[in-house]
């Protein structure tokens, strides 16, 4: 029977530390799209039940939180791209 080679970890690592880490980086990326959508869909569609406006506040809205969840995700990824060069 051959022997089975556990995956070998980059840097010292555990195998399993590094399959935490991207797991975690998975739940703070979909946090950082999902909150901005939620919480500025909710605030155009209130603002758009108080001026009167529907839909417009609440595409403003969403479309806003597009920017800053793009915004959020791209400072993320460079954080995460300068520790793999480092």
């Amino acid at each position: 029977m051959p022997d089975i080679e556990k995956p070998k970890a980059d840097k010292g690592e555990a195998p399993m530390s590094r399959q935490f880490k991207a797991w975690s980086l998975a739940g703070q990326l979909g946090y950082m799209i999902a909150i901005p959508i939620v919480v500025f869909a909710l605030l155009g569609r209130l603002a758009d039940k108080y001026a009167g406006t529907s839909p417009w506040l609440l595409l403003l809205g969403i479309l806003l939180s597009i920017f800053i969840s793009t915004y959020l995700i791209y400072k993320k990824t460079a954080e995460v791209m300068k520790d793999i060069e480092s």
